[in-house]
């Protein structure tokens, strides 16, 4: 006999309506196979070639330091406390690093190509409950494609990815769970989740979490189930993890430090810091700053420019849910003067899919907005073709190992695609997310090698290592107060495989010391040695006191 159907909870009375007139007119399944294969070189090709720059370094020296000291639980920069992050970001490198035997820049990277793999994956399982694979398949790669993520943050090890995985999924998991009225699992998986996203980056987790729960239960007339047995229980498992962390911690080192500086961390971006000019400049701009960092999908925010956009998308709960927490969230961002793209990460696919639910309209009516994305996009696949063929005929990339095939075997690619792109007016999107990906691949095998070349990172990078191996069986300490920048001091540590510890005083002359020679001009030294930093100050000395 079969068990009674489960109450579904709704906001509306209106139907769910999927979203399944996106399809394709003839099933190319080759296109998907083919996106999908050039996903990993296009992730993998040099993805170590590039130096550090100082938020990767800061993540790669406290896991590299907590593998040197043995102690797991409470971070260090040159051996002092470091409380600006918890530790789980530098557990997942120290892990990688384990696995592979080294800890390097491909390495270290290594963890955020898997979790934007897996965010891909997540967003493509959520989506695919609701619309067609092909629709789940568009929102995946929207992201995957974006100009901010494919071109800079999927190249460099920083916590953003990951975070903002963790992030999306407690979205998804508060419409899910909140649609089956599953209490219970809704406040638990989230915290749970809540919970990882805190030992990755502090207190924006929260702030996540307690702004999606309290704006959509507030939507939905349901406010009063945040005062329920399950949100404690939800609470109490937040709190038994992150708690109990802390307690751990605190067998080492006192707490005194640690909250003031997450809370500083995460208030040190806002109008607190920037005054009132600086954040209504911000508000203005930050639109725009946003449509540029997610190019190309951001054009496709034209298609709100109409009087019926709001009712539409409110036909779909889905979508609605998307967009009740995107505005919610992106609130805190828009009125903070100094935001990094990559700390919207999570709230990326929440807006693309309100795109993606929008085109099929505008392709089918041919509107102003279809009409002028669609040539946007074809003037993108034109230069991508032309300028994939650049490398034959300059000088600068002649470095480069199989030039001319590679560069050939791009270009002819790339052309295809644009004349795809022309023809196959019900597979322009998909053929765009090819373009995309290819062009990736190409800009890893032409772009970074160049980048590096002529990057005064490699420099920065090529001197330290060189002081680590010179000096690398004798001790060697950072003087007083100087300001170490986190890419020399990674390569420092790495090729020394010591920890290069800070000294206040009791000085002796057998000793290293690493400065500023100008900040120290009655100080009485021989130098030993030197190497580069990239900002102010252009060299650090090794000297020996006398």
């Amino acid at each position: 006999m079969a068990g009674k159907a489960k109450k579904l909870y709704f906001c509306s009375r209106k139907t769910e309506i999927r979203l399944n007139t996106i399809q394709s007119s003839t099933y190319r399944p080759w296109l998907y196979a083919g996106i999908l294969a050039l996903l990993g070189p296009a992730l993998l090709i040099n993805l170590g070639e590039l130096a550090f720059i100082d938020d990767e370094a800061i993540r790669a020296l406290v896991a590299l330091e907590m593998k040197l000291s043995g102690n797991y639980i409470t971070p260090t920069l040159h051996g002092e406390y470091y409380y600006n992050k918890p530790p789980l970001w530098n557990w997942i490198l120290l892990l990688c690093f384990e696995g592979t035997g080294t800890a390097s820049e491909f390495t270290a990277r290594l963890p955020t190509v898997l979790c934007l793999l897996g965010y891909g994956a997540t967003i493509y399982y959520f989506f695919q409950k609701h619309y067609s694979r092909k629709v789940a398949f568009l929102n995946a790669f929207f992201f995957l494609t974006c100009g901010r993520v494919l071109f800079w943050d999927s190249i460099l090890a920083l916590i953003d990815i990951c975070f903002s995985w963790v992030t999306f999924t407690a979205f998804m998991v508060v419409y899910h769970q909140f649609r089956k009225g599953n209490w219970l699992k809704l406040f638990l998986f989230s915290y749970l989740l809540t919970a990882a996203g805190f030992m990755l980056k502090g207190l924006p987790s929260v702030v996540f979490q307690g702004t999606t729960l309290l704006v959509y239960f507030a939507w939905c007339r349901r406010f009063r189930k945040l005062f329920s047995w399950q949100h404690a229980i939800g609470g109490l498992a937040f709190l038994l993890i992150v708690g109990g962390y802390y307690l751990a911690y605190h067998q080492y080192n006192s707490l005194e430090n640690v909250f003031t500086t997450l809370f500083r961390e995460s208030s040190k971006r806002t109008v607190v810091n920037y005054g009132v000019w600086n954040t209504i400049g911000h508000f203005f701009m930050f639109p725009f700053e946003m449509v540029y960092h997610f190019l190309p999908w951001s054009l496709m925010i034209l298609y709100f420019f109409r009087r019926d956009t709001l009712a539409r998308l409110r036909e779909d709960r889905f979508i609605t849910f998307n967009l009740i927490t995107f505005a919610a969230n992106i609130l805190v961002y828009w009125t903070s003067p100094e935001v990094y793209p990559r700390y919207l990460l999570m709230l990326a696919p929440l807006i693309f899919s309100a795109y993606i639910y929008l085109h099929p309209f505008h392709e089918a009516n041919r509107t102003w907005q279809y009409r002028l994305i669609h040539a946007l996009f074809l003037v993108f696949c034109v230069i991508a073709a032309v300028g994939a063929f650049a490398p034959l005929f300059i000088e600068r990339p002649e470095g480069v190992p199989y030039r001319y095939a590679v560069s050939l075997a791009t270009g002819l690619a790339l052309s295809g695609l644009a004349y795809l792109y022309w023809r196959w007016k019900e597979e322009r999107l998909l053929v765009m997310i090819a373009v995309l990906v290819t062009f990736r691949a190409g800009f890893n095998w032409f772009v970074l090698p160049d980048r590096n070349n002529n990057d005064f990172g490699d420099i920065c990078r090529q001197s330290t290592l060189e002081v680590a191996e010179k000096f690398r069986d004798q001790k060697m300490a950072v003087f007083k107060d100087t300001y170490m920048q986190p890419t020399n001091s990674f390569y420092l540590t790495v090729g020394r495989e010591k920890i290069v510890p800070r000294e206040t005083d009791n000085f002796d002359k057998e000793t290293l010391y690493i400065l500023y020679p100008e900040s120290h001009p009655g100080l009485e030294y021989e130098k030993l040695g030197e190497f580069k930093v990239r900002h102010g100050q252009l060299t650090f000395d090794v000297v020996k006191l006398e």
